[in-house]
């Protein structure tokens, strides 16, 4: 059986925090990338860097702030880092694949099916996936996420046993390392993170990464509801990786909260949320029973979405505290909602079913 690692590198690690790509790190990359290669498993890295590429190849001074002058330097320097990539990998026999996402690539089941079946057809030819969100298109990650999200997202869709997400710093500490010369490095996170180290999770302080431990701590939320373990590490390091794998090293192991998910299940946390639904109390107590979601009970909906998205389901203090496939869109969804089920086909003029959401389709986000 194939065991498989998603390793992110951000774009403060690629370049070592200097302006421009260094090739020193990308070649420690694929180092470590045919080091665990032999070891047995099988590697797909999520890079950022294409906007740091860019800038070097046209000598761009300054980082811009408009999202089009930074999807323009993404489309130059995305096939120079690929390039820089497949030359490193190509001194080690191996061969690399870019696979370019958006978010909105992942959010419907046929489409998430298919990037799955690229993505596991690579690794069984023992090709490398060289992922990175699609820039030219996607603005998300220039404006808030690193593909810390995306990475996490591809772990599902690969079931990966673990998610490595290479940083500039160690861990997760007690307090910012930046600021407090008393912050304790945080070794090991069984359960949930508690609320004061997520208070203490820095922002980047780098100026050309977008991301930070807040936005780390929210991909490993995501990837450990799928099972999958998490470990934060310092990406100029990549020669202990493997001491991490076996648990130790210097790091952050955040443990799973779940066992490994259905296929199914996996796609509906990862999919991006369409809209969400609001329950009243005995909805909730409803939801806690494990039973399916009736129209009865729905409250107040948001967001505009069709059958077949994936949309959140919050309580009245607005917790989020599962997420489904839904069964009926926005516009009629509001025309049903706090009704009987069996006044569906009267109010809509058909029936798709009594639930607003099966239990089938729900994975709980919440204990």
């Amino acid at each position: 059986m194939i065991r498989t690692l998603v390793l992110k590198v951000g774009t403060s690690t690629l370049t070592a925090g200097s302006e421009s790509v260094d090739p020193l790190r990308v070649a420690a990359i694929a180092d470590a990338i045919a080091d665990l290669h032999t070891r047995g498993y099988a590697p797909v890295l999520v890079s950022s860097g294409a906007v740091a590429a860019g800038r070097q190849q046209l000598n761009w001074p300054e980082l811009p702030r408009q999202i089009p002058a930074k999807q323009m330097l993404a489309a130059v320097g995305q096939p120079q880092l690929f390039g820089q990539y497949q030359g490193a990998l190509g001194r080690h026999g191996l061969v690399g694949a870019q696979i370019l996402l958006s978010r909105a690539d992942l959010e419907r089941r046929l489409s998430w099916l298919n990037a799955r079946n690229t993505l596991r057809a690579l690794l069984d030819q023992s090709v490398i996936p060289i992922v990175n969100e699609n820039d030219c298109v996607a603005t998300e990650e220039l404006r808030f996420g690193d593909n810390d999200r995306l990475s996490a997202l591809v772990a599902t869709l690969v079931d990966a046993e673990r998610l490595l997400l290479l940083t500039d710093q160690d861990g997760l500490y007690s307090a910012d390392p930046n600021r407090d010369p008393d912050a304790k490095l945080i070794s090991e996170v069984v359960a949930v993170v508690p609320e004061a180290l997520r208070a203490a999770a820095g922002q980047a302080s780098g100026s050309q990464g977008t991301g930070g431990m807040a936005s780390k701590l929210q991909a490993a939320d995501l990837a450990r509801r799928a099972g999958i373990g998490v470990i934060i590490a310092n990406g100029s390091q990549l020669q202990r990786i493997p001491e991490l794998l076996e648990g130790r090293g210097v790091g952050t192991h955040l443990h799973p909260q779940a066992d490994r998910l259905e296929a199914r299940k996996r796609f509906i946390l990862g999919a991006l949320e369409a809209g969400s639904i609001t329950l009243d109390t005995g909805a909730v107590r409803a939801l806690g029973q494990g039973r399916s979601l009736l129209p009865v009970g729905v409250s107040a909906v948001t967001g505009r979405f069709v059958r077949g998205d994936v949309i959140g389901v919050q309580d009245q203090d607005g917790r989020e505290l599962a997420r489904g496939v839904v069964n009926y869109g926005a516009d009629d969804l509001k025309r049903i909602a706090g009704e009987r089920s069996e006044a569906i086909e009267g109010l809509l003029g058909y029936h798709l079913g009594d639930s607003v959401v099966h239990r089938n389709d729900m994975v709980m986000v919440v204990a």
